[in-house]
């Protein structure tokens, strides 16, 4: 695909992404900006001046690693919608389909080492909520850069079998790949097609994972110590963002940690009681944690890290004791990378539920993000019907800008 970019230069200090996926889209008012409609006291934090809910008491001290933007403001309201533009910055469009964040940033970067580039850990399994998973694709960009999707079973997540059985030798699996190769030579002989080019660059792929040590060991969390598993927590969620962790240190450029089960921050009823006793525990318990790991291992200066669903909740309380989807404002944290922490971006109102100051867009926060890596924010993929396509789109198809306060 042929590219057209404007040339600016750009030295970043990001090597990869982590993002903390919150499906359904986090309360604001109950999290990152505490108001006073919320159902949950503010605290203050290790940063003289910001405040953030009193359910996220781990986090509090982390903040000066953290940043809040408190004026996000995006243009879909469902899930599948709101999470198509959240992870894209285009709305979905029935004649074109947009390449996700970690996609571009996986071509941009990259590979490095023998791990998967690009990894959604792990993915959905219901019919319903496969839709999310090929969000997350490459699109026109080719399927290389689509996410390595992993599996889970319960609280655990499913690793991929990336060992030979002890009845498989090395020695078979080399000479069928042998035998493999004189049948795919035989047969394209008689039928050629483009296809071809992208089984062997997978087939390559798999084996070199299957093959490398390396690989292994970043996927295998029982190489962590009772401590740091602990401190992550012992669940889906706590699992993923530590297994994300692990594979940026070994390589990988874009790792979406997805332990939440799709929806579950859609509080529609009960939303006080999901958010203290369910949903928040887990993000402040797993956030907190990777802050601090990725510090004490020199890696917050080279990984950007991401909290955030594909929109925030109503102000108001409905008459299921819930809160509803709300694009108007919300908020995400975002920190490392060279990503300045202890900041808040923009502001609401006096309810949480629109924006009075610095209204940002999902193409701001991409932008900020390309700033970090070294990534040409300003730049344009011509896709195969030769229509340009920004990496960073704003509202009203206006390119993105990063957020200077940030970066």
């Amino acid at each position: 695909n042929l590219m057209a970019s404007k040339g600016h230069q750009v030295l970043g200090k990001a090597q990869s992404c982590i993002l903390l996926w919150l499906p359904g889209g986090p309360s604001q008012v109950d999290t990152w900006d505490p108001k006073s409609n919320s159902g949950f006291k503010p605290i203050s934090t290790n940063v003289p001046g910001i405040q953030i809910s009193e359910i996220l008491p781990r986090v509090a001290q982390q903040m000066d690693k953290l940043s809040i933007i408190r004026s996000m403001h995006s243009e879909e309201n469902n899930h599948p919608q709101g999470t198509y533009y959240a992870l894209t910055g285009h709305k979905p469009n029935p004649a074109m389909i947009f390449p996700s964040l970690g996609s571009i940033i996986s071509k941009e970067l990259g590979r490095r080492g023998q791990v998967p580039p690009h990894v959604l850990s792990p993915g959905w399994n219901s019919p319903d909520a496969k839709r999310y998973n090929d969000i997350y694709k490459a699109a026109f960009l080719g399927p290389e850069y689509d996410p390595m999707v992993l599996a889970h079973a319960g609280e655990d997540i499913a690793i991929p079998d990336l060992v030979l059985p002890q009845s498989f030798p090395l020695e078979s699996l080399e000479h069928r790949n042998t035998l493999l190769k004189i049948v795919d030579r035989a047969y394209r002989k008689k039928i050629e097609i483009a296809e071809f080019s992208n089984m062997d660059t997978f087939r390559q792929q798999a084996m070199q994972m299957i093959l490398s040590s390396e690989v292994r060991d970043a996927f295998d969390l029982s190489q962590e110590s009772d401590q740091t598993r602990e401190a992550y927590g012992h669940h889906k969620f706590g699992k993923s963002v530590l297994l994300a962790r692990r594979l940026v240190e070994a390589g990988s450029r874009f790792v979406t940690a997805a332990g939440y089960s799709a929806n579950s921050w859609d509080t529609h009823g009960n939303n006080d009681k999901n958010h203290r006793d369910k949903l928040v525990p887990h993000l402040d318990r797993a956030l907190s944690a990777l802050m601090k790991d990725l510090d004490q291992r020199g890696l917050l200066e080279t990984t950007v890290v991401i909290a955030m669903g594909e929109f925030g909740r109503t102000p108001h309380i409905n008459p299921g004791y819930g809160r509803d989807h709300w694009p108007e404002c919300w908020s995400l944290v975002l920190g490392g990378g060279g990503i300045s922490g202890g900041q808040v971006v923009g502001a609401s109102d006096e309810t949480g539920g629109y924006v009075v100051e610095r209204k940002i867009t999902i193409g701001d926060l991409f932008a900020t993000v390309y700033k970090a890596m070294g990534i040409d924010w300003h730049k344009e993929y011509m896709t195969p019907v030769g229509r340009p396509v920004k990496i960073a789109n704003g509202i009203d198809d206006v390119t993105g800008i990063p957020i200077q306060e940030l970066i």
